[in-house]
């Protein structure tokens, strides 16, 4: 018989993607939780992210379990939650190709030409080295705000899942342990269980960045919505871009999505996280290199041809050792982190939230082994 956890009292901190998964498995498990969000819901990198998906792209690594577990959630919950018409989930093709950038803005794009193997007819570009690099079983996709939010109104509709918007000042305990969480402006939360999946923020919060770094990775997008939104196909494109001005190559992305649109990203560098994420604004040069390359791949993607809807960036949280932290806190019984996905925190959102869950409620996680995630891991190597 399950225990009884209705007076487990439980205050996630962070509305982003391993946020509010945390907060969805918590709730779904009978917890009374409570999200704490600054902003809004899913409006930094869970909202501005591709949503990439892939089943083994981690293999070999530390993350290989945690992305093989998360991938399958991906499919349990799309079937649970209508993916494919409420967040855009489905499979893709995924291809590695090299595209050449046009050697002036006014020149035409020159067209691939006899059509290559393998590559979409929309993908008009000079485009060369065309390889699959995931299949329709081991890639996928979501809208990662819809995805995010679509998680966040069933958590809140079925299973009494309570959101409050303000900014998390502090966590209080007593003898070692959690007694609540205090918020800006003294509003004091009583909580058994606080999470902390505060992003690239959690290296701003006391309690986390006295034991280990967490720091932001800028990256860029533009969301482009082409004339004829049905001529793109479920291709994802990873791109070897050679500028024209005989620079190194960059390495973009490029997500059709169900939706209609086309998002683009690339161009990252470690920047200061700002204090408020809607202060988060891309760099001109950055935004127009993105729109290079949509020309570059596709006539259809030209800025004359297709309308862009959003030009943004994000910060992706990473660590010292580009391995997620998550696991308890090693002073303070009953505080737990989640952050440090870096690229990879759509994909990884739904095992890390049920595994956090697990923790928070058993005292171990079942669906992944956590040690090597756990922030004690900062401990030892603090002494030395």
């Amino acid at each position: 018989m399950e225990p009884d956890q209705s007076r487990n009292r439980v205050v996630v901190c962070g509305g982003g993607v391993i946020g509010v998964c945390t907060a969805y498995f918590l709730s779904k498990r009978g917890a009374a939780v409570t999200l704490v969000e600054k902003s809004s819901v899913a409006c930094a990198a869970s909202g501005k992210a591709g949503g990439f998906l892939a089943l083994d792209w981690c293999d070999g690594g530390p993350v290989q379990n945690l992305a093989r577990a998360s991938f399958e959630l991906h499919r349990s919950l799309a079937a649970e939650l209508n993916g494919p018409e409420s967040y855009g989930y489905r499979a893709l093709t995924t291809l590695g190709l090299t595209v050449t950038e046009p050697r002036e803005r006014s020149d035409p794009v020159t067209p691939s030409g006899s059509k290559v193997s393998g590559l979409p007819e929309w993908v008009d570009g000079p485009a060369k080295g065309i390889r699959v690099i995931g299949s329709d079983q081991t890639t996928a996709q979501v809208h990662p705000q819809l995805f995010t939010r679509t998680l966040l109104s069933k958590a809140v509709n079925d299973y009494g899942l309570e959101v409050v918007i303000g900014k998390v000042q502090q966590v209080d305990t007593v003898g070692g342990r959690v007694q609540a969480v205090v918020l800006e402006g003294g509003q004091a939360m009583e909580a058994d269980s606080v999470v902390l999946a505060l992003g690239p923020w959690s290296g701003k919060f006391g309690l986390v960045s006295s034991l280990f770094g967490v720091y932001g990775l800028k990256a860029h997008s533009i969301v482009l919505e082409p004339k004829q939104p049905d001529a793109i196909t479920a291709h994802a494109l990873f791109l070897s871009f050679i500028p024209r001005d005989g620079g190194l190559p960059m390495d973009p992305e490029v997500y059709p999505r169900p939706t209609g649109e086309v998002y683009i990203c690339g161009m990252s560098s470690r920047e200061e996280v700002p204090d408020d994420p809607e202060q988060i604004r891309g760099k001109p040069e950055s935004i127009k290199v993105l729109k290079e390359v949509a020309r570059a791949v596709s006539t259809q993607l030209d800025e004359g041809e297709a309308r862009v809807r959003a030009e943004q960036a994000c910060f992706l949280p990473c660590t010292d050792d580009g391995i997620p932290v998550i696991g308890e806190l090693p002073d303070v019984k009953g505080c737990y982190v989640a952050t440090g996905h870096s690229c990879w925190g759509i994909l990884n959102g739904p095992a890390t939230g049920a595994a956090m869950a697990e923790l928070v409620l058993d005292g171990r996680a079942g669906i992944v082994d956590l040690t090597r995630f756990s922030p004690s891991r900062f401990v030892s190597s603090r002494k030395k």
